[in-house]
């Protein structure tokens, strides 16, 4: 049972709703899945699911959580320390870049996700996904348009796909200091485009992208 929604109004911070709808049919656990660093040059795309408690003060113990676009570093990372303390489970997962390169981001994501669901035990009843549904996997699943904006699980999930991808880049940095990938994270950032003018591509970098091959083809420089 897959179900596509498309936004309607988008609340002041995302709310409990869909998640208390769905537990109104029948009792369930439901969990909240996003991605991060999709629209990255360089670097894995990662995936959280989340599955938080079902009480009616959830929202005032997640009172910060946003999407994790729309909220600082520092936040970030509190609000994951929190997530991960309140959560009924979590996990994240990865998918490299030789991965996108071969299969494409869209596929790359679901592989994440499904990689993440796979960590978690996938203890799920229903899934609730930004945007995507994850054909490979059985549970019954909802795709938000919005859905980091809307559904605290699927924020609480953003939250931790960006920090979890952020500090995978930070670490990377030291592989790789002429990119600053800790400042940009694998992002076409002017900084990473003078970069790569100077240095070329390093193994990180996405290939399949349409900024990799324009460099690859005003340059001549053989990428490996």
């Amino acid at each position: 049972m897959c179900a596509a929604r498309k936004p309607f109004e988008i609340p002041a911070a995302p709310n409990f709703a869909f998640e208390f709808e769905l537990n109104k049919k029948v009792s369930c656990r439901v969990a909240g899945l996003d991605e991060a660093g999709r629209g990255a040059w360089a670097g894995p795309v990662s995936a959280a699911v989340v599955i938080l408690p079902l009480n009616s003060n959830i929202c005032e113990l997640l009172s910060g959580v946003r999407d994790s676009k729309q909220i600082s570093a520092s936040k970030r990372n509190y609000w994951a320390e929190k997530i991960k303390e309140i959560a009924l489970a979590w996990a994240i997962g990865f998918s490299t870049q030789e991965e996108i390169d071969a299969t494409g981001i869209i596929a790359a994501t679901r592989c994440a996700m499904t990689r993440a669901l796979t960590k978690a035990a996938n203890s799920s009843d229903h899934l609730l996904i930004d945007a995507l549904l994850l054909p490979q996997v059985d549970n019954p699943q909802t795709a938000l348009i919005k859905g980091d904006q809307r559904s605290l699980s699927i924020a609480a999930a953003s939250i931790l796909a960006k920090t979890a991808r952020d500090h995978w880049m930070q670490e990377t940095d030291q592989l790789y200091p002429q990119y600053g990938f800790s400042s940009h994270k694998g992002y076409g950032t002017g900084r990473h485009q003078q970069a790569l003018a100077k240095f070329g591509p390093c193994p990180l970098h996405r290939m399949s992208f349409k900024p990799l091959i324009a460099l690859s083809q005003r340059s001549n420089i053989h990428f490996f």
